[in-house]
């Protein structure tokens, strides 16, 4: 089912089909960014549908020639996190007595789920080959363009992009850890 109001260049994500191979494949990795980047579930959840709604509203601009719709939607989904960060950086949440005391010196809670997410990464990018892990780090985790990571590396792009790929399929057959 194809919807050509779109034009020559949709991102698919008009269409009932596009949109669920999007979610299939791609509502993961978003989600993951988002927690990452937020460290709060339900404002990661909102940068996910965020960007899908503007990647729906967008869909007649993307432009196969500059990278996929994974590539795209990672970078509205970079705009929609700066986005909730300056909003939150504007308006601060209430705070009251009760939750001062639960603050704690070291960092409390958030401190120790950080480490433990960032041990359980790295004991996941190990399982990698090396090239493959270079490649996922510098574009996932430095939110570097494939671009700059290929010109740094001395390798074509699309050996940066096949690398990420293989990568990220290796990484969703494993079983689950946490």
């Amino acid at each position: 089912m194809t919807d050509n109001s779109c034009g020559a260049h949709c991102a698919g994500l008009c269409t009932r089909d596009g949109l669920a191979q999007v979610l299939a494949t791609d509502r993961g990795l978003l989600h993951w960014r988002a927690m990452r980047s937020l460290n709060d579930t339900g404002l990661a959840e909102h940068a996910v549908q965020e960007t899908l709604l503007r990647g729906w509203r967008a869909c007649r601009e993307f432009d196969s020639r500059k990278g996929s719709v994974r590539t795209w939607l990672l970078a509205i989904e970079r705009n929609v996190i700066i986005d909730i960060v300056r909003a939150r950086a504007v308006r601060p949440g209430d705070v009251g007595w009760d939750d001062i005391n639960d603050v704690s010196v070291c960092g409390g809670p958030d401190f120790a789920d950080g480490l433990v997410d960032g041990l359980l990464v790295d004991q996941l990018l190990s399982r990698l080959p090396e090239p493959q892990r270079a490649a996922v780090t510098e574009v996932i985790l430095h939110d570097r363009g494939y671009r700059e990571v290929a010109a740094d590396l001395g390798v074509p792009v699309g050996t940066v992009k096949t690398r990420v790929h293989y990568a990220l399929r290796s990484l969703r057959q494993l079983p689950d850890v946490a």
